[in-house]
């Protein structure tokens, strides 16, 4: 268990949180959106790598055991990298470690409940249906506080589109590319692609939302968007194969 919980820290931290981050810094140039990046490098995987992972075909207990030494790692990392790249000044701790709780300890926890219980075989029906709901719950939420943004100014969202696109489709390539080249199994190769490029967005609008402005959570839902779409053509392109 150990190699995939530090293969799942390495790929969302040391691979994606630092293409983020070199990006943001050579791209962006307004203040509140450039923060919001850092956030966004700052969380750990999106919670969708693991069911994406199903439907990709690719190593679900990789992604699992991946996912969760992310998470653990993230409350240590996400909290160093906020204060490291925004400062104490910007930040309430106690507001921020709050919502780490609420964010990820909580849901850790109520997992075990659902296994010790069993009430997750009776939730594993409507999984697929709670997934596309809460999707729908973060973009919807996020997207309307930034409607003035998305219907009078679109053509500035363009450098964040641009990151958001260089992050998922052009590092996934990359990244399936380097597996493929070193003959790792095709299944992990899915589950290294999803860890490597897929932030928690609902966590990083969340924390953007809380410590700073509706502008910050920006990057989170336009990635948000073109997480979605990269969804439907991994999918496009694992029925081409």
């Amino acid at each position: 268990m150990i190699v995939p919980g530090f293969t799942g820290i390495a790929m969302n931290y040391a691979v994606l949180g630092s293409i983020i981050l070199a990006l943001n810094q050579m791209i962006i140039r307004e203040e509140a959106i450039w923060r919001g990046f850092v956030i966004l490098a700052a969380v750990p995987p999106a919670v969708a790598v693991i069911p994406f992972t199903g439907f990709l075909n690719g190593n679900v207990t990789f992604s699992l055991i991946a996912s969760i030494g992310a998470y653990l790692g993230a409350l240590i990392i996400t909290p160093l990298m906020a204060f490291g790249f925004l400062g104490t000044s910007f930040i309430d701790p106690v507001k921020l470690l709050t919502i780490m709780v609420e964010l990820i300890i909580l849901p850790l926890i109520l997992s075990r409940i659902l296994l010790w219980t069993r009430a997750d075989v009776r939730i594993d029906p409507i999984k697929g249906a709670i997934t596309n709901w809460s999707f729908f719950i973060v973009v919807y939420t996020v997207v309307g506080l930034n409607r003035e943004v998305f219907l009078g100014q679109p053509l500035s969202l363009l450098p964040v589109a641009a990151i958001a696109i260089a992050s998922t489709f052009l590092l996934g390539w990359i990244i399936e590319s380097v597996g493929d080249l070193f003959h790792i199994d095709p299944r992990t190769v899915s589950s290294l692609v999803l860890l490597g490029t897929l932030k928690n967005y609902g966590l990083a609008a969340g924390l953007s939302l809380t410590l700073f402005s509706r502008q910050t959570a920006l990057p989170a839902t336009v990635s948000t968007i073109f997480l979605i779409v990269y969804i439907i053509w991994l999918g496009f392109k694992k029925r081409w194969k």
